[in-house]
């Protein structure tokens, strides 16, 4: 593995990115589009990839409520998106 590469997961599923892009990024580079549910049951992802928008929230190493595209990936992250199932 690369020194610039970092390994973190997801929903128990293992993911590999640049040190230092952002979760949501990262994420979707790895075919994960589905970041929450709403109340409704419908799957929500980014939509702003500023941190404006609350739609790329994920419970990051047991914090609920991070909004995945203002985190930078680091190694051994545990990220959960509450959408898996």
């Amino acid at each position: 593995m690369s020194a610039d590469l970092v390994e973190f997961t997801v929903d128990g599923r293992v993911v590999r990115a640049e040190r230092g892009v952002c979760l949501a990024a990262a994420m979707m580079n790895a075919g994960i589009v589905a970041f929450r549910v709403s109340v409704g049951g419908e799957a929500r992802g980014p939509l702003c990839g500023m941190g404006i928008c609350f739609e790329c929230r994920v419970t990051v190493s047991g914090v609920p409520h991070q909004r995945a595209c203002l985190i930078a990936c680091e190694p051994g992250l545990t990220v959960e998106t509450g959408a898996a199932g």
